[in-house]
């Protein structure tokens, strides 16, 4: 890879000497967004708003000195956060016609306006961004711009496919079970999952609507792993780190990955490779523990999520009213056990990180989920790699194969201990810069 500057070090450079230029920015993002309705990336497009927050910010910060870090970067955002003047859909209808009109912004949608951010508009969802395919009978299907007949993966699918056609720089996702990072991998994009600690709290998740509140995160989808520590420190206050040096990483095995497509293990191991030239100690983990994974993570989704979702299952597509009734049907008894087992399933990921800094996984055992044909079973084997990540609220940061020549949608999850969300981001950008 070259050593040029990253998309939002040169949308820097321009907007420091030319302020006519965040027209041009804000015209290309409703055209590129408006050009694409066919790929369901938006459900609500902002183009008007989007042209007049771009006429106000020379005014708004006159001094080129003393901008604000995001000044003029088009930042989409997931619609399951408000956005003042707008309906929060949750990728649903019903709720497209049962909420009201937001009458404030989210904790996220204002941080994006107050660091200078334009927001091109609201993106599409998996419904209720219960789902990895971004799938949606409602809105319709999230499909790449890249390659119509691919599906974008998700639940933040229309913010994966705003960032692959253009029409945003980076957009605003969740990842609960993997809905930044499969997305990303899918759709050859970088993407951040903070650590639950950093999504944690009311006043993050202010004005904006959870799935499952114990395994809930913010993300971000990019395009450049150099922008990462800039974007995750404007929008989260996550202080710049040194990029840590010779770190340990760890690897899952050979019978971990049993169920990847060829291209998948040949993008890991590619992975591995340029890790060891970036100075990294590979070592091998035991995964044995994390068969356990799915069956914790997706029995206290349930649940939580038929909690949310009370009295209105009946509204929503019939895969995930199943899962929302069957949700309800367990037990405090079934949920006091549960929460038993992640606790030693935390514990267990816990003494992992004595041994290593890092970890090494593949987001999915697939690189391709083809519109049009049945997905039904595709999701448990897509949790299985990210279900580990979710249960114990690591930070990830997906690294795209294209970045190392690996078959496009290969994308990796670097994985780090709960709270080293800086160090990871750092590291994860320090390889964008090493070339191949």
């Amino acid at each position: 890879m070259t050593n040029d500057l990253s998309p939002l070090a040169s949308l820097r450079h321009a907007l420091a000497s030319s302020d006519s230029y965040i027209d041009t920015i804000a015209t290309l993002a409703a055209a590129k967004a408006n050009s694409s309705a066919s790929h369901n990336t938006y459900i609500a497009l902002q183009t008007a708003e989007s042209l007049q927050r771009a006429e106000q910010l020379p005014s708004l910060y006159p001094d080129v000195n003393d901008r604000p870090p995001l000044y003029g970067t088009t930042i989409s955002i997931k619609d399951c956060f408000d956005v003042e003047g707008t309906i929060t859909t949750c990728g649903s209808r019903f709720y497209a016609q049962f909420n009201p009109v937001a009458a404030n912004n989210s904790w996220v949608a204002q941080r994006l306006l107050d660091a200078g951010a334009i927001i091109p508009g609201k993106t599409h969802l998996h419904q209720l961004a219960y789902g990895i395919t971004g799938e949606n009978t409602d809105y319709g299907n999230s499909l790449q711009p890249r390659d119509p007949t691919l599906l974008t993966g998700g639940s933040s699918s229309g913010a994966a496919a705003s960032v692959q056609e253009g029409s945003a720089l980076a957009a605003i996702g969740t990842d609960t079970g993997g809905s930044v990072r499969v997305p990303a991998a899918l759709c050859g994009l970088a993407g951040y999952r903070s650590s639950h600690g950093v999504s944690r709290g009311e006043e993050r998740w202010a004005e904006a609507a959870h799935l499952a509140p114990s395994f809930d995160t913010l993300g971000i989808l990019f395009r450049d792993l150099r922008d990462g520590p800039a974007l995750a420190n404007a929008i989260f206050d996550i202080a710049a780190s040194p990029a840590p040096s010779h770190p340990r990483i760890g690897c899952v095995g050979e019978d971990f990955l049993h169920d990847a497509e060829p291209e998948v293990i040949e993008a890991y191991a590619a992975w591995k490779q340029q890790l060891l030239r970036h100075g990294a100690i590979l070592t091998p983990i035991d995964t044995t523990f994390w068969a356990d994974s799915l069956e914790i993570f997706s029995h206290i989704q349930a649940s939580e999520a038929a909690a949310i979702h009370r009295g209105h299952y009946q509204h929503f597509e019939p895969a995930i009213a199943e899962r929302l009734a069957w949700g309800a049907s367990i037990t405090t008894e079934q949920l006091v056990a549960l929460h038993k087992r992640l606790a030693v399933f935390r514990f267990q990921m816990s003494l992992i990180f004595e041994q290593v800094d890092l970890l090494l996984v593949p987001c999915a055992p697939v690189s391709k989920l083809h519109a049009g044909h049945d997905q039904s079973k595709i999701r448990p084997t897509i949790l299985r790699y990210t279900t580990p990540i979710s249960l114990t609220g690591l930070p990830a940061v997906t690294l795209p194969g294209e970045h190392i020549g690996a078959a496009f949608g290969t994308g990796m999850q670097l994985i780090a201990a709960p709270m080293q969300d800086a160090p990871l981001l750092a590291f994860a950008a320090s390889l964008a810069t090493h070339n191949t």
